[in-house]
């Protein structure tokens, strides 16, 4: 006999496009307790598991906060309404909600105005801020909440119905209440349709000789299904733009011909998104389930000819982005950590992902750089009880992955000749993740260090244009951002305090002969004094001409990420646009439903310039 004795589901709260999958424990005959499938194929003792779907068909018609989709909406911003804002950003939970977010707010209705203002009257402009937020806030019956109004809820005048209650495995079916049957198996992805539903997975023992329930069905609820949160569209913005130039936006976009696109990700690997670590990210939202098609949906948007994804784990690049993103017309190589980590199941890494569109890239030459093998090498000169000490320090299963690309004729960047039999123009990538302690300050610097050495030994074998992007867990100003940036690490430098191996003296070794240069240092070089450029500006540090911050958890803001490129073979056309802190300071900080990083992607344009022929 067979006997369904759990249900479990990852999550209680379904989000539309994310895979929802049941986990059933079966009690077989002889007592033991089973996760396995037993399907009518492979039947126990004749019995086998039948598992349905059903979605909750209430009259009952919900809205959602655009803050904590879990929780239905009860108030809307009118400013967002006069500014034609998406119904979906406008709404609220409870007024704290609301007041919470109001920075964000202001700053979604001034960028409206800004791309409006040029076609609007003066006096028919709608953009009339108040600097009270209660005084743009109405309950959804329609009535505006004055400055004394501290709550606002749905009542049986409203346009919507009165907040819905969240299911429970008590729940009782109201009148006009019908299941429906949406999907079979223990697998079900929500769709559009299911939001606001709840939905309940049945899970019953079929007797195979008469094809009836041999017992009572299990069944499981749901909370009700909610949309999934998109990441606000980031546009390309020129570097050389002037004021009033019209930034582009990266759906549905391609590179213009001569030019190539890279994106830098840190897409923050399953095995390090805790709640522990992240305890201000809803659980939903944390969740892999979730964040696979939310990082996927992201990443796909920008186009980008050429990814560097960093902290990819091992078996979600096996199971997910290689399999998904070939889907989008790119191919990948993978380089793992050199150590792994055992999950309760199986044993699993992160690593670096470097994909590239098979219409304007074939793979020439792939390197894999362990920096383990470099300490291993470096310790080897040293006495026993020293090398010993070396290796304890040095070993941290960083790698790097380089990858020499040919650009194909469909792109139009090609050999700036186009001469027949000649190959297409060849272009180096280096995606790498540095290791994160910040005592370890040595060790990061000859991780850097020793990087750029063999992206030398490639130059000196071919004229080529190189980039090298990733995480370097180093600040600006760093050594190891001065040493990227500059080519060089001033003797004085504070960080080469902390070498207690020696392995960065003499300082004047620190150096290399690649023109690299920062990509997002480009948009200093911004024309105008409008309130375009003027955010830009906001968004830099005027002191390393780099981002205020690529990383922003609730304990940390700052820039880890970097794209630099070859001055002397490349010039950059745009660049992504950075985000602001207030916006994402209304999710306290990332990684959150609309962002699945705790970093924020990168992405350049850039250009071959023409080789001089001899």
């Amino acid at each position: 006999m067979l006997s369904v004795v759990r249900v479990h589901l990852p999550t209680d709260i379904p989000i539309v496009g994310c895979e929802l999958s049941a986990y059933v424990f079966l009690r077989r005959g002889d007592s033991s307790l089973s996760p396995e499938d037993v399907t009518e194929a492979s039947s126990t003792d004749g019995y086998f598991l039948q598992c349905r779907w059903f979605r909750l068909q209430s009259e009952q018609k919900v809205l959602v906060c655009c803050i904590h989709p879990s929780e239905p909406a009860t108030l809307q911003c009118v400013q967002c309404l006069k500014a034609k804002l998406p119904q979906s950003k406008s709404l609220h939970c409870t007024q704290k909600c609301f007041t919470d977010s109001w920075r964000h707010h202001v700053i979604m209705h001034q960028e409206t105005a800004e791309k409006r203002e040029n076609n609007l009257e003066e006096d028919d402009s709608p953009f009339l801020f108040n600097s009270n937020p209660a005084k743009s806030l109405r309950s959804l019956d329609g009535s505006l909440s004055g400055a004394a109004t501290h709550s606002a809820n749905l009542s049986n005048g409203s346009i919507f119905s009165s907040p819905v209650r969240m299911a429970s495995h008590n729940q009782n079916q109201e009148a006009g209440d019908v299941w429906c049957e949406v999907g079979q198996g223990k697998t079900y992805t929500p769709t559009t349709e299911d939001i606001g539903h709840v939905l309940k997975i049945e899970c019953v023992v079929i007797d195979g000789s008469t094809g009836r329930p041999a017992a009572a069905p299990y069944q499981r609820l749901t909370s009700r299904v909610i949309p999934a949160p998109s990441p606000t569209p980031r546009r390309l913005i020129p570097v050389n733009a002037v004021e009033g130039t019209t930034p582009v936006e990266t759906d549905g976009r391609t590179s213009s011909s001569g030019t190539f696109t890279v994106l830098s990700y840190n897409v923050l690997s399953d095995l390090y998104a805790t709640s522990d670590m992240y305890s201000y990210c809803p659980p939903w939202a944390l969740a892999w389930t979730y964040r696979k098609q939310n990082l996927l949906r992201e990443i796909v948007a920008y186009h980008a000819d050429i990814l560097c994804l960093q902290e990819v784990q091992s078996d979600h690049y096996e199971e997910f982005f290689a399999p998904e993103l070939e889907k989008h017309g790119y191919t990948g190589v993978y380089k793992k950590k050199t150590g792994e980590v055992y999950t309760g199941s199986v044993y699993v890494i992160d690593g670096c992902a470097t994909f590239f569109r098979r219409d304007r890239f074939s793979l020439v030459k792939k390197y894999e750089v362990e920096f383990n093998k470099a300490a291993q090498s470096l310790s080897e000169a040293l006495v026993p009880t020293t090398k010993k000490v070396a290796l304890s320090r040095l070993l941290k299963d960083n790698v790097a992955l380089i990858v020499v690309l040919e650009a194909r004729d469909t792109g139009g960047f090609t050999d700036s000749q186009g001469t027949p039999g000649k190959r297409g123009q060849l272009l180096c990538v280096a995606n790498t993740h540095i290791h994160a302690n910040q005592e370890l300050k040595d060790v990061k610097l000859w991780q850097v260090h020793t990087l750029l050495k063999g992206l030398e030994k490639i130059a000196a074998s071919a004229d080529i244009p190189m980039l090298v992007a990733g995480d370097f867990n180093s600040i600006p100003g760093s050594a190891p951002h001065c040493l990227l940036s500059t080519g060089r690490v001033d003797p004085t430098h504070p960080d080469l305090q902390v070498d207690p191996l020696n392995i960065l003296r003499p300082a004047s070794k620190l150096c290399h002969s690649l023109s690299l240069v920062s990509a997002y240092a480009s948009f200093g070089r911004m024309n105008g004094l409008g309130p375009t450029v003027e955010k830009r500006m906001r968004q830099m540090d005027p002191t390393t001409s780099e981002p205020q911050f690529t990383n922003c958890t609730r304990d940390f803001l700052g820039t880890l990420d970097y794209i630099f490129y070859t001055a002397d073979s490349l010039t950059v056309e745009s660049l992504l646009e950075l985000l602001d802190e207030d916006s994402l300071r209304k999710d306290t900080a990332l990684p959150s439903p609309e962002w699945s990083s705790d970093h924020i992607a990168l992405l350049a344009e850039f250009r071959c310039k023409p080789r001089i022929r001899r």
